[in-house]
């Protein structure tokens, strides 16, 4: 009797570690391809090769249980074209694949650039790679049989929803879908969401001012409008600049947290100006409490820093806090982890730099301050 005792204190034991047992998901902003950026990934033979671009950052994309990151660039075959109308080679997303995204949001301003055929083009790329992908559709039964999306990671049913503020004046055809923010049918989304079985719902969300350190008005209120909908994360993109994020704690329950980040900025692009040349990585920790309870444990931002190509070099995404002496990039770097620090430190809200490195991925994730002040 005593050995089964035993048995079975070992089991709950397990079961119970199990049920605590962390979740963590990475957000990444912007990933922009400009003409500079597809020029300096083509190769002697005429292929793109962009394997340089994320290997300095692949080990902390990589370690997350799951990543996801805003393609602004349709995969809509040759030609390739930067700004204003991008379309981009189909490695560039197969780069991105392998350091270490799952998902691929593709409702953004960009989404029709090539119209319909590249919306559909990207869609079938998408597919091809087996990559999990939301936001645009070949017709409104592919995206009848996408949405609601709800991913089981390690055990933790999150749904995700991507919607975009337009396409550029540029109208979707008769057949294809674009998720455009419309606040009835995001309310519609949300419920199918938990009804198809997400314990936790994430929005991300195309809007807001571009070049705009602060969120607007219209960002405010629709933000608030998904946290009263009981969104648990609103993830924002497009200004192409950081935005402040805030941890929200409801005052009648310490683990009904909320997260919302008003612009992740760019992920890896070929602008130039202080705050554009770079952005955050967000890393957001599920856990649960012993009775099965999901919440958000903590949410740390990694600030990243693109250098532009040069002296046989690709575009490179770094780690923003790392110092690169003799570089002749530091002065940008600094200038831009100071502009963006700036404004964390003044208007974030429980959400702290993570203190992970790129490629040191042991130290523990910040946790939120239990306070609205």
């Amino acid at each position: 009797m005593d050995s089964l005792l035993q048995s079975l204190s070992v089991y709950i034991a397990a079961v119970l570690a199990s049920l605590s047992q962390p979740v963590d998901i990475v957000f990444a902003g912007d990933a922009m391809q400009h003409s500079a950026q597809i020029e300096a990934a083509r190769t002697a033979d005429g292929k793109y090769d962009y394997s340089e671009c994320f290997e300095a950052v692949a080990p902390y994309i990589s370690k997350a249980d799951y990543a996801v990151v805003n393609l602004e660039t349709p995969l809509g075959g040759k030609p390739y074209a930067g700004y204003p109308c991008f379309c981009s080679p189909d490695s560039y997303a197969g780069a991105l694949k392998n350091a270490g995204f799952d998902m691929f949001l593709t409702a953004n301003n960009h989404t029709l650039d090539r119209r319909d055929n590249g919306l559909k083009r990207t869609v079938t790329v998408l597919d091809s790679m087996n990559v999990d992908h939301i936001g645009t559709y070949r017709d409104s039964i592919e995206r009848k049989s996408r949405i609601p999306f709800v991913k089981d990671i390690k055990g933790y049913k999150v749904g995700f929803l991507n919607y975009t503020y337009g396409t550029n004046g540029i109208g979707p055809g008769q057949d294809v879908v674009v998720d455009y923010i419309d606040t009835l049918a995001m309310d519609r989304d949300i419920i199918a969401a938990r009804s198809a079985g997400a314990e936790i719902v994430v929005v991300a969300i195309h809007w807001g001012d571009e070049y705009r350190l602060l969120p607007n008005d219209v960002q405010k209120r629709l933000g608030q409008f998904l946290l009263d909908r009981g969104v648990d994360v609103v993830m924002g993109g497009h200004p192409h600049v950081i935005q402040p994020m805030e941890l929200r704690v409801a005052d009648d329950d310490p683990l009904r947290r909320q997260l919302i980040v008003y612009s992740l900025g760019n992920f890896i692009s070929n602008m130039k100006t202080r705050d554009t040349r770079g952005g955050v990585m967000v890393r957001l920790s599920l856990k649960r409490t012993l009775d099965g309870r999901p919440y958000i444990d903590g949410a740390g931002y990694l600030p990243v820093f693109t250098i532009p190509a040069g002296g046989g070099h690709n575009f490179r995404l770094v780690n923003a806090c790392d110092i690169m002496e003799a570089s002749p990039w530091e002065y940008h770097r600094s200038r831009f982890l100071k502009s963006a620090r700036d404004i964390f430190d003044r208007y974030n809200l429980n959400v702290s730099i993570d203190t992970v490195s790129c490629c040191n991925y042991h130290h523990p994730i910040n946790k939120p301050v239990m306070s609205h002040e």
